[in-house]
C-alpha cells in the first residue's frame, strides 16, 4: 500500500528583516576591506609624511599636491575609512552610509593619487566599486527564484 507523501513546498521566503547569504558576507567583506584599506592608507600617510621621496615625483598634473600633503589625505582619510569599517563590521547603523560616502571619498582620492601610484590607484578605485556595492545592498530582503 503506497503511503501518500506530502507535496513539496518551496522554502519560505525571507522575511524583510532577513538578508540573503550573499549580502551578509558581501557587508562583512565590505567591512574588512575598509579595515585593511583604511590601515593601508595610514601607513601610506605616514609614509608620504615622514620622506618626501617615497613617491615618484612627477610632471605637471593637474590634481598635484606637495607629497607631505597626500601624506596627510591618505592618514586622515584613511583612519576614518578604518574606524568606519570597524562599525560596519560591528553593525552600527551610521556605519553603512557614512561607509559609502567616504568610499565615495576614498575613491576620489585615489583616482586623484593615480600619477603617483597607478596600479595601487587602480586596484584601490575597485576595491571601492565593491565596497559601495555590498553597503548599498545590506539589509534589502532576500529574493527568491
Amino acid at each position: 500500500m503506497a503511503q501518500n507523501a506530502a507535496p513539496f513546498s518551496p522554502k519560505p521566503s525571507a522575511g524583510p528583516a532577513q538578508d540573503s547569504g550573499w549580502a551578509t558576507g558581501g557587508t562583512v567583506f565590505a567591512g574588512v576591506l575598509m579595515m585593511v584599506s583604511g590601515i593601508l592608507g595610514v601607513l601610506n600617510g605616514i609614509a608620504g609624511i615622514a620622506a618626501d621621496d617615497v613617491y615618484a615625483r612627477i610632471g605637471t598634473y593637474v590634481y598635484e599636491f606637495n607629497l607631505t600633503t597626500w601624506g596627510w589625505i591618505h592618514l586622515v582619510i584613511g583612519v576614518l575609512v578604518a574606524i568606519t569599517g570597524w562599525g560596519v563590521l560591528k553593525g552600527a547603523g551610521w556605519a553603512r552610509g557614512v561607509g559609502i560616502g567616504l568610499t565615495a571619498l576614498y575613491m576620489i582620492e585615489y583616482f586623484m593619487f593615480i600619477p603617483y601610484a597607478p596600479i595601487w590607484s587602480l586596484i584601490a578605485i575597485v576595491i571601492a566599486v565593491f565596497v559601495m556595492w555590498a553597503l548599498a545592498t545590506a539589509g534589502r530582503p532576500a529574493t527568491t527564484p
